[in-house]
Order: C-alpha cells, then sequence, then structure tokens
C-alpha cells in the first residue's frame, strides 16, 4: 500500500481526534525519514492534519508538528466525492444512498464487491431464475461463504439488490425417519419430537405405529426445516397431521407455539401437543434449574388451553417455581408403550 493511502487509512480509523508525529511514524514503517515527513506534510497541506500548536515542531527540516489534530470531515469530503464519482459510472440498480450516512471505512470495505456486483450485473442483468445462497454468492464475489459469513447479504441489502437478485435460503434439512407401511394412508401422521435422546427410543417402534414419520426437531430449528417437509418426503395428494413433544418448560412451549404457527400456514392444520407423552410427564416430579428462560405469556396460554385445569395448574406452578418437565424424564420403555398403546384419533 502506498505511505501516504496507509497513513491515511489509519487515521480514517482513529477513534481518537489526536496523533503524534511518533504514531505516525510506528505506522509508516518501513520507510524512510524522508518518505515520511514529505507525506505527512501533504495531508498538512490537505488539511487533514492540522498542528497543535501548544506541541510545537521538530528543530530541523521539514520541521514536523509533535501532535496533530485530526479533521475527519476532509475524508468524509472526499468519500462523498468518491460515491458521487461511482454512482455516474455503475449499473443503475446500484443503489448508494446508504453510504453518505456511513463511516468511509464501510465504503472502502464495500467497494472491491460492488464494483464485482457492478460487473456481474452489466454482463447478466438481474437473474430470472431463483439461486441458492453459495450458488449466487459464488457468481457475485467468487466466494460461496460471502453471502452467508461475510456480510455479503448486508452489503447487498445496502445497495438495494437483496430483494431483487432471487437468492434462495439454504436451510438445514428436516431430519426424519420413515415407516414405509403406512405410506399408502390417506391421512399421513407425523411425530415431531424435541431432543434426541427422545427420538433415539422412539426410533425402535416406528414400523408399529400408524405414523408416516418420526421427527427430530433439534429445538428451534424444526420451525424453519418443517417447510421442506413436501420436498423430502413427495406425497402426491398427501393430507398430514402434526403432533408435537418437547421439554415443559418455556422454551419448549415457545418452540411448540412458533412450530404451530409455522405449520398451521404451510399445512392448513395444527401441530397439536402429543398429549398422551406430556402427561405422562405431568404425572412425574418436576426438575429444577430453569429460573433464567423467558416468559412468552402467549405461548404458555395457548399451549395450557390443549390440558385440564388440574393439569394447567401442574404446569403453571413448576414454570413459576423454575421448575420444567424434561422429555428424559419417561424411560425410553414407557415412551414406546405409549406411542404404541395410544389411539392416534383425530
Amino acid at each position: 500500500m502506498e505511505l501516504n493511502s496507509k497513513l491515511r487509512s489509519h487515521l480514517q480509523s482513529l477513534k481518537k481526534m489526536k496523533v503524534s508525529l511518533e504514531e505516525l511514524e510506528d505506522i509508516a514503517q518501513p520507510c524512510t525519514y524522508e518518505e515520511f515527513s514529505r507525506s505527512v506534510l501533504e495531508l498538512e497541506t490537505a488539511g487533514i492534519l492540522q498542528m497543535v500548536q501548544r506541541s510545537g515542531r521538530t528543530a530541523k527540516p521539514p520541521f514536523l508538528a509533535y501532535q496533530y489534530s485530526v479533521q475527519k470531515n476532509h475524508f468524509l469530503q472526499d468519500m462523498h466525492k468518491d460515491i458521487h464519482r461511482a454512482r455516474l459510472q455503475l449499473h443503475p440498480f446500484i443503489n448508494l444512498d446508504a453510504y453518505y450516512s456511513l463511516k468511509s471505512s464501510i465504503w472502502e470495505e464495500d467497494k472491491p464487491f460492488i464494483e464485482r456486483i457492478d460487473a456481474y450485473l452489466k454482463k447478466n442483468m438481474l437473474p430470472s431464475t431463483p439461486a441458492p445462497e453459495p450458488e449466487r454468492s459464488f457468481e457475485l464475489a467468487a466466494d460461496e461463504k460471502w453471502i452467508t459469513e461475510k456480510q455479503g447479504k448486508e452489503l447487498l441489502t445496502r445497495i438495494g439488490l437483496w430483494d431483487k437478485l432471487l437468492i434462495l435460503p439454504v436451510d438445514d434439512p428436516l431430519m426424519f425417519a420413515v415407516n414405509p407401511y403406512v405410506l399408502t394412508h390417506a391421512v399421513h401422521k407425523h411425530l415431531i419430537v424435541e431432543n434426541k435422546t427422545t427420538y433415539q427410543a422412539l426410533l425402535q417402534v416406528l414400523p408399529e405405529v400408524p405414523f408416516a414419520t418420526l421427527i427430530f426437531g433439534g429445538g428451534y430449528r424444526v420451525t424453519k426445516s418443517i417447510e421442506l417437509l413436501p420436498m423430502q418426503l413427495p406425497l402426491r395428494d398427501a393430507a398430514h397431521e402434526f403432533y408435537y413433544f418437547g421439554d415443559i418448560d418455556k422454551e419448549g412451549i415457545h418452540i411448540w407455539h412458533l412450530l404451530n404457527e409455522r405449520v398451521l400456514a404451510l399445512f392448513g392444520k395444527p401441530a397439536r401437543p402429543a398429549l398422551p407423552f406430556y402427561r405422562a410427564c405431568l404425572s412425574r416430579e418436576s426438575a429444577s434449574g430453569k429460573e433464567n428462560q423467558r416468559d412468552n405469556e402467549q405461548a404458555l396460554q395457548a399451549f395450557s388451553s390443549h390440558f385440564t385445569e388440574e393439569e394447567q395448574m401442574i404446569i403453571s406452578r413448576c414454570l413459576s417455581a423454575g421448575g420444567y418437565f424434561p422429555q428424559e424424564i419417561l424411560p425410553t420403555h414407557e415412551l414406546c408403550t405409549i406411542w404404541r398403546k395410544t389411539a392416534w384419533i383425530t
């Protein structure tokens, strides 16, 4: 990097308003004193550096100041001129208005990527078909992780292109096991469980129950990945019924609530709490240790409405005291018995 640009970059990034000659000299290394002093004088002449009078100047030519105040408004003026020049050259779909109110360092970091995007648009115009994030990311920046891991989405949003580039998010796949013996049924039942232990326990009896799938929810992940079910299990003219079993704690109830809303929107059917499992949990002694979880009154009310008044009181007292009922409170043999013996009729 040219010495003058190196010093400018350092001065732009400074949080303080003053800089010492010694600090500038350290930044400028390795270079001769003549090169260094020439660059500092150029910055003085440009008005970017102003001498702090009380600190004085060096005794030998070219008489540099021992301390300077940094006039950052000059950087903004330069940046605004640069943005204006870029607007005249870039593709008209690229909007640079956001940069006038941002730090110049952001503009400098984004500029090489904006130039790449400009070249893409001038060559291809806006895409007419959607593409997954990594694919579009590689097309735009020659880096498949740029959009998802390197602030590419933020940049595309800043320049007004995120919604125009038809970028498909790549979600975690829905994880489930299939029961092939019931795939010819008119209605396909699905049991979604929050934790791996419960999933592993119930997996062994899947062929013995009237459920098409056993789905591993993995916490909040399932609230997004559930939309992939029709693609991963493409059953023609399929009707679906969903049951959910998770921990009875504030977070587990919130997960169910979000999932229920999502399933209702996607499939027109709710994700019902799998009551036989939950009721078996409520018959046990609750555990403690969830005092710091957040309340979600709407989720709790919706969840509790599926239970009797007595059960609602047990749930309420437990959560109020910072307690919870984990799925793991039920041993494998009991989980399997409940799933096999329950008449799962809507």
